[in-house]
């Protein structure tokens, strides 16, 4: 008897045909894009950013929710308007799935350099290893910095560091910070320290 898909392979793929059926472009960043380029990292949970383009976000719902994802905290449309997320949870795993609704200006960028990558059945568009960087970065948490620096270590020799710097730079600029490159240079020197073997 042939073994079932680990239940991320498996609710990959099924994301993977709600997005083929519906027409609209999409890509894994998060956590499990941070395992896909090599971090050692326990997580069930699935981040993905979605263009909609002509589509609705009552429409997606529909599709996902017929494919075995139920939406969790209430009214999608207000959702979208509030927050630009949509969280579901996987309805055979209980894996909760968060699907950003994308904007234009840099994610149009982090689309155009996606890497696709096969996991069990699935071919998943992931976020490049620099702009999850700059991704995990912005949002700063303390787990996000973590996996930017084993990013750092696992892509050595082939990061493209001035790239993440020339974004994080423009977003320093946007949005008026000071810290996102200095962040940055701290991950660089912490990632390039030889790790301690562990206990």
């Amino acid at each position: 008897m042939p073994s079932s898909p680990p239940p991320i392979a498996d609710l990959l793929a099924r994301l993977e045909r709600v997005f083929a059926r519906q027409g609209v472009r999409w890509f894994l960043f998060g956590a499990q894009a941070a395992i896909l380029h090599g971090v050692a990292r326990l997580s069930a949970d699935v981040d993905v950013t979605v263009d909609l383009g002509a589509r609705s976000s009552r429409e997606l719902v529909s599709a996902l929710a017929e494919a075995g994802f139920d939406l969790r905290g209430g009214d999608a449309v207000g959702l979208v308007e509030t927050t630009r997320v949509l969280p579901f949870v996987h309805r055979a795993s209980r894996i909760p799935v968060d699907v950003v609704l994308s904007g234009p200006g840099l994610e149009e960028q982090f689309f155009a350099r996606v890497e696709e990558r096969v996991v069990g059945e699935a071919r998943v568009p992931v976020a490049a290893a620099e702009d999850l960087v700059v991704m995990k970065v912005l949002a700063g948490r303390p787990r996000d910095l973590d996996d930017v620096a084993a990013i750092i270590r696992a892509r050595r020799g082939t990061l493209d560091v001035p790239r993440i710097r020339a974004t994080l730079g423009l977003l320093e600029s946007a949005l008026d910070r000071r810290d996102l490159l200095s962040e940055l240079d701290r991950l660089v020197t912490l990632a390039s320290r030889p790790e301690s073997p562990s206990a």
